[in-house]
Parts: C-alpha cells; sequence; structure tokens
C-alpha cells in the first residue's frame, strides 16, 4: 500500500512539471525582447559621444551633398579653376611668381603657342605649377617628341623641347598635310614655306615614304623631275613627272628599275619624248604609251609609208 501511494503521487508530480515547463518555453520568447530593449537603451545612455561629433557629421553629409551636385552638374573642371586661382594668388603674394621663362629647342612653334601648350599664364605660380602636367600637355602637340620642364625656385621655369622636322607633303582623300619622317601629321594645312617639300599621295604613303624617297635621292636626275610620288594599294610606287608623264615601278625591285631609267633617258631621252607612260614592272622589257596626239602622228607616218611603198611597187 505504501509502494501503490508513492507511485500516484509520482504520478499526479510529473504533468505539473511538465505544464510549468511548458508555460515556461513559451514565455520566453515574450520576454526575451524587453530585455533586449533594455540593454540597447542602457548602452545609448551610457555611451561617451565625442563633443561636436554631431556638427562633424553634419558637415561630412553637407558636404556630400555639395560634391553629388557639383559632379551632376558638371561644375568640377570651373571648381577647380577657381582653386587653382586661388591658390596661384597666395603663392604669388608670397613672392613665388613665375617672373621668368626660360625655353630652349623651339624652331617652327612660336612661343605663345609652347606657353598655352604648358599650361603657363600669367596668373600662374611657381609653387603650384604642376611641372609632369605641363610636360604631358606638351607632349599632345603633334610638333613636339621631347619635352621637359623644371622649375628653379623661387621664380623661374625652364623648358625644353625637341621638336619634329617636316619631312613631306602628303595626299590623302583630295586633302594635303604636313608631316614628318615618322608619318605624324605635323599641320592640317600645309604653309607657304613648306610648299617645296616632297608630295607623296595614296594610303599608308605617309609611312613608307622615307624609305622610297631615301632610294629616289640616289637619282638626282630622276628625283628634280618628279611632281608626286603615288603608292599603289600600299605595295608598289608610281612617279608623276612634272612634264604629266607617269612611271610605274615594280613592287620588287624598285631601285634596278630606276636605273634602267636613269639610262634610257641618257641613251634615248626618254623623258622628253611625246609619251604618257613608261611601265618599268617587267624585269625584262619596258613599255612605252604614247600620247595620243603622237599616236595619230605615227598611224599617219604608218599610213604614208604604206601608200609610197604600195605606189613605189606600183611603177615598178
Amino acid at each position: 500500500m505504501e509502494f501503490r501511494g508513492r507511485l500516484a503521487h509520482a504520478l499526479k508530480g510529473k504533468p505539473k512539471r511538465r505544464a510549468a515547463s511548458a508555460a515556461h518555453a513559451f514565455a520566453w520568447p515574450r520576454l526575451r525582447a524587453p530585455r533586449l530593449l533594455r540593454r540597447a537603451y542602457t548602452f545609448l545612455i551610457d555611451l561617451d559621444i565625442p563633443r561636436g561629433l554631431g556638427s562633424s557629421a553634419a558637415a561630412a553629409l553637407l558636404l556630400a551633398s555639395v560634391g553629388y551636385g557639383v559632379v551632376r552638374g558638371g561644375h568640377g573642371p570651373e571648381i577647380a579653376a577657381n582653386v587653382q586661382d586661388l591658390c596661384d594668388t597666395l603663392a604669388n603674394a608670397a613672392g613665388f611668381r613665375i617672373a621668368e621663362t626660360a625655353l630652349a629647342g623651339e624652331r617652327e612653334l612660336p612661343r605663345e603657342r609652347i606657353l598655352a601648350d604648358a599650361g603657363v599664364t600669367s596668373r600662374s605660380s611657381l609653387l603650384f605649377f604642376e611641372a609632369a602636367d605641363a610636360r604631358e600637355r606638351l607632349l599632345t602637340n603633334p610638333w613636339i617628341v621631347e619635352a621637359t620642364v623644371l622649375k628653379l625656385y623661387p621664380s623661374q621655369l625652364r623648358i625644353e623641347i625637341k621638336e619634329r622636322a617636316p619631312f613631306a607633303l602628303w595626299q590623302r582623300d583630295g586633302r594635303v598635310t604636313l608631316i614628318a619622317s615618322d608619318g605624324t601629321v605635323l599641320e592640317n594645312t600645309v604653309p607657304r614655306r613648306f610648299a617645296g617639300l616632297p608630295l607623296v599621295v595614296g594610303k599608308g604613303a605617309e609611312k613608307a615614304a622615307p624609305e622610297f624617297l631615301a632610294l629616289l635621292a640616289g637619282h638626282p636626275e630622276i628625283a628634280q623631275q618628279v611632281e608626286a610620288s603615288v603608292l599603289v594599294a600600299e605595295r608598289r610606287w608610281n612617279m608623276r613627272l612634272k612634264n604629266g608623264l607617269d612611271v610605274l615601278l615594280p613592287e620588287n625591285a624598285p631601285a634596278q628599275a630606276l636605273r634602267t631609267l636613269v639610262e634610257l633617258d641618257r641613251s634615248k631621252k626618254l623623258l622628253t619624248r611625246d609619251i604618257v607612260a613608261v611601265d618599268l614592272r617587267l624585269p625584262d622589257r619596258v613599255t612605252v604609251r604614247q600620247s595620243d596626239a603622237a599616236a595619230a602622228a605615227r598611224e599617219e607616218a604608218l599610213k604614208a609609208a604604206e601608200k609610197a611603198k604600195k605606189k613605189k611597187g606600183n611603177e615598178a
């Protein structure tokens, strides 16, 4: 009986503990949120915020807003120029004005253009003048192949350049430009003083010209008669002489073809005859095309010779 009483007591006690445990488990999520809020509130109360942090944050937000507006409005270069002017004004007042600008190496470029390309103005100060940036700007000028910019404190700026030399005139698509020996276009129009330079024509002629013109210079009696050298299909050259005669050179061995042309002109006065073209493209023969007038005169001469021959035969 005592055993049964203990067992009944145990069975009656277990559901109560389960109910209490279940009630505790159900209540826990409802109690945890207020606890976290209390901890967060305590953390904020105890947090030691440095003095002036709010003002700094407001200023940063204001600067960010202004910067965004500058970028969106495209006012960056204008603002940078204004800041540069302010810095230059202060530096000039402190004795760092560019009082002297020494140039070296200029031949074709005027002084004003060099200074403008370098970014030197009457307001520029030596202290805030960026020599590396000035050099990069100078090298964008097609005339300038090398540039050095030196700042000599307190007030002197030195600019040394090396210019490309005008080499030839290049015609493409009906437009004539002035070029250097490396093919760089120096001017989109030809100044009068360079009008006597050799004229090369065609796509790729600006790059191939140095080699061909050097070859042509070895035969001055031909070179002085050439009005234009025409690159055909970027492979071979034709020469248009000043008297309108065209000379067709081969793709391979053009030097030998030029020697043949010189010999024929010396022995046969070929280049002064009434012809319009000399074809030297085949190594074993020279083909000559007469002008229309010369061809007509030759035809008449042949007919006259034929008639005379027939008449003489009839008389016999």
